[in-house]
């Protein structure tokens, strides 16, 4: 019986840790999306393009690399980054 109370408490220990990371992965993108604001007022300053598909392609690719370096799906990241990137098209489009 104790263990199984103990399995349950490590169970929600567990879910509460990846809340956690779920809360600062938020965050993260919150985060990376103002940089992205802020390339996107730069652009528009420097008469600059939003849409670079040599450096999102770059991008993705690193993804992908230290994707496979951490053991993570490269695919999953890939994909991830992809929609990422299309949000962040988004709001450098976004007058300043």
């Amino acid at each position: 019986m104790d263990a199984a109370v103990s399995e349950g408490e490590r169970l929600e220990q567990l879910r509460q840790a990846i809340a956690g990371l779920d809360e600062e992965l938020v965050g993260l993108l919150a985060r990376r999306l103002e940089l992205a604001g802020e390339i996107g007022e730069l652009k528009r300053r420097l008469g600059l393009p939003v849409l670079d598909p040599a450096r999102e392609a770059e991008v993705v690719r690193r993804g992908a690399e230290l994707a496979r370096g951490r053991g993570v799906d490269p695919e999953l990241v890939r994909d991830i980054l992809w929609r990422i990137i299309a949000q962040a098209r988004g709001v450098q489009d976004r007058p300043g």
